[in-house]
């Protein structure tokens, strides 16, 4: 998934059309060497180490990952991705807001995975890097230079190399570089995935529970329904369903149960009144009777 600020610069890498202003007559040489100008902002396909960190990391107009030599460059994904991806964030927000065991990076933060065959530098969509781990991050960092606990990657599927790399590339070094858990996210369903690494460090499928629900173990409580990668629930809706009620906004919660408890102590009270009142209303017509029966009894003498 591609920086949502940078999606125009999609367009940096296409050959731009050359227009003569009105009234202006171009040579047609000038338009063929317009043509012919080669694309200074256009990637090049393999830069050193040390070239990425000081040219292309802070790259301004683009997300750029370094694979072993390779310059590649963070696709965008398309709005319906982006709205999961978002949602999914704001939920792990939620989760840390109330357990506070980890801080989360975006796309703009990479981490070196030193592997045994290669080098490279990734930068997933979101990170998560446990409080515990034993490389800290630290809030002056531009760079993280453990290894994330947690990755996940939203799939852009513009090309099938594209997808490759999410699935494929990337899950294979995630497992290398011991990411615990690797999440790829994806709109329309297939190839979307959930991996933890097992004891032998080898990346299996998380098992779902109560039908389609995803348990962390990296983060233990934080779950979340895969149809809700599509149903996308508000916040208020999730804090009163049994799978997300633990960690989102219980303040809205505690709110509406101390509103509620209110509401149903001003209705006892209401209730009480009502029944003191109709009994106060029995006894003065109990006491208008007995009024009456003691006068007829006088009368009568």
């Amino acid at each position: 998934m591609g920086a949502l600020s940078t999606a125009t610069s999609r367009n940096d890498y296409r050959q731009e059309t050359f227009h003569a202003k009105p009234g202006l007559v171009v040579p047609e040489a000038k338009i063929r060497a317009d043509f012919q100008k080669p694309n200074i902002r256009a990637k090049p396909k393999r830069v050193t180490e040390t070239e990425y960190w000081d040219k292309y990391y802070e790259h301004t107009d683009a997300i750029y990952e370094w694979n072993n030599g390779l310059l590649e460059d963070k696709p965008v994904s398309d709005h319906e991705n982006t709205l999961m991806y978002l949602w999914f964030v704001e939920l792990l927000r939620e989760f840390l807001r109330v357990h506070r065991v980890a801080n989360l990076t975006a796309l703009e933060m990479g981490f070196r995975l030193n592997l045994p065959d290669k080098t490279v530098i990734r930068r997933p969509d979101l990170g998560v890097v446990l409080n515990n781990n034993q490389t800290p991050l630290q809030p002056d960092e531009r760079s993280y230079r453990g290894v994330c606990d947690m990755c996940i990657e939203v799939i852009s599927d513009s090309k099938p190399e594209e997808i490759e790399r999410d699935t494929q590339t990337k899950l294979g070094e995630y497992e290398a570089a011991g990411v615990k858990e690797y999440y790829i996210l994806y709109a329309k369903g297939a190839p979307r995935a959930f991996y933890r690494l097992n004891q032998l460090g080898v990346y299996v499928p998380i098992k779902r529970v109560e039908g389609d629900v995803i348990q962390s173990t990296v983060l233990p409580g934080f779950q979340f329904r895969i149809s809700d990668l599509s149903a996308q629930p508000s916040p208020q809706e999730m804090a009163f369903d049994s799978v997300y009620e633990k960690f989102v906004m219980p303040y809205y919660q505690a709110e509406k149960k101390a509103l509620q408890a209110e509401i149903k102590a001003h209705q006892a009270e209401k209730k009480a009144r009502q029944a003191e009142k109709k009994a106060r209303q029995a006894a003065e017509q109990q006491i208008k009777r007995l009024e009456a029966e003691l006068a007829r009894l006088k009368k009568s003498q």
